[in-house]
């Protein structure tokens, strides 16, 4: 059977005995910051089996995408080396919430494999949890299983948790012995880690409840909840023993050797690639990007692992892209979002790869250099820190170099510098005692949706950070209220200022932060004594409030117009609302041209222009979604929302305070556009009449500009562009001018080239040295058409040293195995592709030497 055959066979199994077939949710939880991804079956039902939800059916049945990349479940670092590790698996799953229980979930496992897909019961192994007596009397009276292969395992594989409290229960695995011609002894065994008996299937008996004292009480609805691999199914079932066997990954690893030239199929980098492009495929096709932090830059570790390894595969060209053709051909039909977001996909993946490659082969220099001049077995932390830092290497990736170098990793040194880093980064961003939060504040309760001018009872005081009961004039601190008209800092929208005020007493209140469940307003007593108990009248600054309100109103109409604009596939991921400009980062793959930005700042002015109503409703989380909300991605919410629509244009979930209608925002002038990490971008603008103002600024600095220039303002575009089309041409004159030295000096060195076993050898010393030396190596296997190229470069006590094989002689003579063979002559350590390598060495006495040597290597080789 194929993969889509078992895939749709078991669903049906389970659709025929009751079950809701219920499609894939997306690889990043719903509502649920606690996961990076969907990383098993059950993830979408979370929710059900703790009670906090109910579905209209008892029994589900689903083929779940899921990924294990980051956080406790990491399986990125094993993928390419072992059988069954993968970034991206489907989980085959059935579950019952409170109906049937042990032996039902038995008996439709043993149905499926042994009745439907036919897999012989005496290669079958049961195993049950060690005090399931239960488990074990239905699998040896009722299902018949030979008590040979049956064992009872204890808590370790056997006892199943969603964590350290909550639901729990005993599991029942089922395995598949692939036969003596593979090692490995049976479960509970010694050697049970071997290959030959594999677990296909896990059944756990929800039947728990866990206490943070670890004392188990039975649930009062038991119920199940199993996960089968497709991708461990399929190799059982098509007679395989690695599951890049299986028809899921042979079309991908056929397409990527077809790219790389290479046709071996055990190739470890091709089963990455394979795997890589199902992981970064769905990931994006469900809303990931490639960032710095959290799930993006999973995403970006994978898509960067790939790249290496295509690099690896003598790849010179972006290609990753490319295999996400090759995959919707394999999953397009059962995941109809990869053909409908394939050419999305394809754009991000070439953008990230492009992006990658400029620093690949720098970083690979970076740590060919360090290897050339040092002794040690194990990577420095660091150099790995460096490689991280400056030049984008997740530490994974440096690992998988060092696996294939026989070297180690320093990753304490490593944890060192990183923890040094974040240290200066949370000393940078430190606030004043002002600014930290207090315990036992207090609870304010906000009324500045209605009305800026309130009377509220103080509650609490704090001067330098400390309790007080008193204030007194001159005096800074923090005064919390018992009922505000003031914004708390939150969302991105500033704190309110104002006044607070009483008979004789004033005070200017310059910030107001959240403190747990109070409002804690920041300033100056100006006038007078404050206690405790006092009760002022509170008063907004109508002015900042209305600024900082137009503002925030623009940011909601600006994230509509960005994902009508881009693409839906744009999520906020910070913003800044304050009275003087509004700040809004979102995620996108490529800077938007001048006509799009153009277009958006259009569609925005057209929305308030409409003069939209401002509507604000506390619904249900889910009602609010339904209704069409946007929703911070990853963000906790609780049950009700407060949804802030403008017009039919515009509607989000926000705390945040907001104009009545669009048509007060005036008017909206993005400012500046930029990108501020990978995959994330941020837009500046204002609005009213500070837009006002900036237009005026600029048409006066335009007005000048042209004066400095003579020429009129309606021809100031014109003369730059003739200033920039001179500048470019003197570049371009100076680069052809590189290039030319470079040819004379490759031809002055084609009278050097020697024949040796019948291939065309040059091996010399040159001057110089740099990243001119690659240009030279590139310039003179082209001159001499089929051969072998090194170039050393002494510069002080180092030595650069370059080599390149042409394509059709790499089947034979490897530039990676060359330098390094040489960088060891010279002291030094290397490495690379077979068409190109480069290293460093530290011994130029030794250099005559090592270029004699030369003819003995080739001449070896060619015997070989």
């Amino acid at each position: 059977m194929r993969s889509a055959q078992l895939r749709a066979s078991f669903l049906e199994f389970f659709r025929d005995r009751g079950h809701t077939v219920v499609p894939s949710a997306p690889l990043v939880p719903g509502n649920d910051p606690t996961l990076l991804f969907t990383n098993a079956g059950m993830v979408p039902f979370k929710e059900v089996f703790l009670g906090g939800e109910e579905r209209g059916y008892q029994r589900a049945v689903s083929s779940q995408r899921c990924v294990r990349a980051g956080g406790k479940h990491n399986d990125l670092e094993n993928v390419g080396y072992t059988a069954r590790h993968h970034t991206f698996f489907e989980m085959l799953g059935n579950f019952s919430f409170g109906d049937y229980f042990k032996r039902e979930a038995i008996e439709h496992a043993w149905r499926y494999l042994t009745e439907v897909i036919t897999l012989p019961p005496e290669r079958l192994w049961v195993t049950v949890y060690e005090e399931d007596d239960e488990a074990e009397r239905i699998w040896l009276e009722e299902i018949g299983v030979d008590p040979q292969r049956f064992r009872r395992i204890g808590a370790h594989d056997n006892f199943w948790s969603m964590g350290d409290t909550g639901p729990c229960g005993p599991c029942s695995e089922i395995f598949y012995d692939h036969g003596p011609g593979v090692a490995g002894g049976p479960p509970g065994s010694p050697d049970q880690d071997g290959d030959r008996y594999i677990e296909v299937w896990n059944l756990v008996f929800m039947q728990y409840d866990r206490d943070v004292e670890g004392q188990l009480t039975p649930l009062p609805r038991p119920s199940i909840d199993t996960g089968m691999g497709l991708e461990r199914l399929a190799a059982v079932v098509q007679g395989v023993h690695d599951n890049y066997e299986t028809d899921l990954f042979v079309p991908l690893i056929d397409a990527a050797g077809e790219i790389a030239g290479v046709a071996d199929r055990r190739s470890a980098s091709l089963k990455v690639v394979a795997d890589h492009i199902r992981a970064c495929s769905f990931l994006i096709a469900d809303g990931v990007l490639p960032a710095t932090e959290g799930r993006g830059y999973v995403l970006r570790r994978i898509i960067r692992r790939a790249v290496r390894h295509g690099y690896q595969l003598g790849i010179d060209q972006p290609f990753f892209y490319r295999l996400v053709q090759p995959l919707e051909a394999v999953m397009g039909e059962a995941y109809p979002e990869l053909p409908r977001r394939r050419e999305f996909i394809e754009k991000i993946l070439h953008q990230e790869e492009r992006r990658f490659r400029e620093t690949l082969e720098d970083g690979l220099e970076l740590l060919d250099d360090y290897l050339s001049r040092t002794d040690r077995d194990c990577i420095d932390g660091e150099v790995v820190f460096k490689l991280y830092d400056t030049h984008g290497f997740p530490v994974d990736l440096t690992a998988d170099i060092a696996r294939e170098r026989q070297l180690q990793v320093d990753y304490a040194g490593f944890e060192a510098r990183m923890a040094e880093q974040r240290e200066r980064a949370r000393a940078a961003s430190r606030f004043g005692s002002a600014r930290e939060a207090v315990v036992d504040a207090g609870e304010s309760r906000f009324t500045g949706y209605e009305t800026l001018a309130d009377q509220g009872q103080i509650i609490s005081l704090y001067r330098d950070g400390t309790s007080v009961q008193r204030l007194s004039a001159g005096e800074e601190g923090m005064i919390v209220l018992d009922q505000t008209p003031f914004y708390a800092e939150s969302g991105g929208q500033v704190g309110d200022r104002g006044e607070l005020l009483a008979a004789g007493v004033r005070f200017v209140v310059t910030d107001t932060l959240k403190q747990g469940e109070a409002h804690g307003h920041l300033g100056r007593l100006e006038q007078g004594e404050l206690s405790v108990g006092d009760v002022v009248s509170a008063q907004v600054d109508e002015q900042l409030r209305a600024a900082t309100v137009r503002n925030h109103s623009a940011t909601h109409l600006l994230h509509a117009a960005l994902r009508e604009s881009l693409g839906e596939h744009v999520q906020q991921k910070g913003s800044l609302v304050a009275p003087e400009r509004l700040r809004f980062d979102y995620s996108h793959y490529e800077a938007p041209d001048e006509a799009t930005l153009q277009t958006i700042e259009r569609r925005v002015n057209e929305q308030i222009q409409a003069n939209l109503p401002a509507e604000a409703e506390q619904m249900g989380f889910d009602e609010a979604l339904d209704a069409g909300a946007v929703a911070l991605f990853g963000e906790k919410y609780g049950d009700t929302v407060r949804v802030i629509s403008l017009g039919g244009y515009s509607c989000e979930l926000c705390g945040g305070t907001h104009v009545r209608r669009s048509g007060d925002i005036g008017l909206f002038k993005i400012v500046h556009e930029t990108g501020i990490a990978g995959g994330v971008r941020r837009i500046e603008a204002v609005t009213g009449a500070r837009a006002v103002a900036w237009a005026q600024q600029l048409d006066a600095q335009q007005r000048r500009l042209a004066q400095t220039l003579r020429i009129s303002p309606e021809n100031l575009e014109h003369k730059v562009a003739q200033l920039s089309e001179r500048a470019r041409e003197q570049e371009k004159e100076i680069e052809r001018l590189k290039q030319k030295l470079a040819t004379q000096t490759g031809r002055s060195l084609l009278d050097e080239v020697r024949e040796i076993a019948g291939v065309r050898v040059l091996a010399t010393a040159v001057e110089g040295g740099g990243k001119g030396l690659r240009d030279t190596v590139d310039q003179l296997k082209n001159q001499i058409g089929s051969g072998i190229v090194l170039l050393l470069a002494t510069q002080g006590e180092k030595v650069q040293i370059v080599a390149g094989v042409t394509k059709d002689l790499t089947d034979r003579f490897s530039a990676g195995t060359l330098v390094n063979y040489v960088a060891e002559q010279l002291g030094g350590r290397g490495g690379g592709r077979a068409d190109f390598a480069q290293a460093g060495g530290r011994n130029p006495q030794a250099v005559p030497d090592a270029l004699e040597s030369v003819a003995a290597w080739v001449a070896e080789q060619a015997t070989d």
